[in-house]
């Protein structure tokens, strides 16, 4: 079987990253969430203080990620800032956070990571609002 990019049809491409991008955005809504509600209890802030930020800032900064951020990526709205959010939020959890800790600590970030990556170089798919987006915006330049 050849698997050059331009033998593969669009539709099941699209249709793959439609599925990666909804099941990652609500694993990561997952994690988000519980930082949400810690963020709204407005009990006292327990959090990782990154770069002398303080706790809450730090809080709000990744609940901004990993909730608002994984949103967006469902959506396929914004998808590459949304990313850029993502992979910055893993790339501090995985080494910053968790980098003193043993590899399976890291390994879900690192994994996370990976996969933004990966859907920041491919893209959204046309199964996006980005895309929805981009034809308006070509067709109305007609």
């Amino acid at each position: 079987m050849n698997y050059n990019n331009s033998n593969w049809s669009s539709v099941p491409k699209d249709v793959i990253l439609l599925a990666v991008r909804v099941f990652v955005g609500f694993a990561m809504l997952s994690h988000g969430f519980p930082k949400l509600q810690m963020l709204l209890a407005g009990g006292k802030i327990e959090f990782f203080d990154f770069m002398g930020l303080g706790p809450q800032i730090s809080l709000i900064l990744t609940v901004f990620a990993e909730f608002v951020c994984s949103i967006l990526l469902i959506l396929g709205l914004f998808t590459r800032v949304a990313l850029g959010f993502l992979v910055f939020t893993m790339i501090i959890a995985a080494f910053a956070v968790h980098g003193a800790d043993p590899f399976e600590k890291r390994e879900m970030a690192l994994v996370y990571l990976s996969v933004y990556l990966l859907l920041m170089v491919i893209g959204a798919g046309k199964v996006s609002v980005d895309h929805m987006i981009e034809r308006r915006k070509r067709a109305s330049d007609w």
